[in-house]
């Protein structure tokens, strides 16, 4: 298979320049289930979007420091873009900015979380389980970083997952499966990740994501079941 990975991470600091890019980290996930597919990036924040979807196999949309509520000049045109997809039924998965995008452009409300932050090795509740994700277990571990969540689904959405008492994930017909998280993340990222945003996260929040990388998410079991998505997507 060849899929397109839609790149919505805005962040260029010197802490993004010392890591792998987020068109890395996607397709180094897939490739974990499916060596030999492909994968191409377009760097949608950067107006760079794909001429024609419909020479892939499927799309993934990527994370982002950005909100989608930011009015950027590069979101509006990304939300038609996946809706446009949803009609004609291509294969689609989110993570956190691309689960909260595809969310509101199909009829959903993004909104603040009340708790703030949450950030560190998160645990998903599985709410109705898809054909695809069958070897995943109903409790299931990845790490996230969010401060915005889904507050409303889409009308024909189905709530996959919980973390927290929040949505972590949905599904649409068999064409659409997002997760409020990040799959992609490996735990060396996630935890310097959560030294740099020591400041940000408050004392409290810190703590608390420091020791849940104690343990490790459940990344090959989640790339088995996103390669599994594709296959009977498409």
């Amino acid at each position: 298979m060849h899929l397109a990975i839609l790149v919505t991470n805005t962040d260029k600091s010197s802490f993004a320049a010392k890591h792998p890019l987020d068109e890395e980290k996607f397709t180094h996930l897939i490739q974990m289930a499916r060596p030999d597919w492909l994968c191409s990036a377009f760097q949608i924040h950067a107006g760079d979007f794909p001429a024609d979807l419909q020479a892939f196999d499927g799309v993934m949309i990527t994370g982002s420091p950005a909100s989608t509520r930011s009015g950027l000049p590069w979101i509006d045109p990304l939300l038609t873009l996946i809706q446009n997809m949803h009609a004609q039924k291509l294969p689609l998965f989110g993570a956190c900015f691309g689960h909260q995008a595809i969310a509101l452009a199909l009829g959903g409300q993004v909104a603040q979380n009340p708790d703030g932050w949450v950030h560190g090795l998160i645990r998903n509740h599985m709410q109705t389980r898809p054909a695809w994700a069958r070897k995943l277990p109903a409790d299931f571990a990845l790490y996230g970083s969010h401060s915005e969540y889904v507050a409303r689904l889409p009308d024909d959405a189905i709530e996959t997952a919980k973390s927290r008492g929040l949505n972590a994930g949905f599904c649409i017909g068999n064409h659409i499966w997002t997760s409020q998280h990040h799959p992609e993340m490996s735990h060396d990222f996630i935890t310097a990740l959560t030294e740099e945003m020591r400041p940000s996260l408050g004392t409290a929040a810190y703590a608390q994501a420091k020791d849940s990388l104690r343990q490790q998410a459940d990344q090959g079991l989640f790339a088995q079941s996103l390669a599994q998505f594709f296959d009977e997507a498409g």
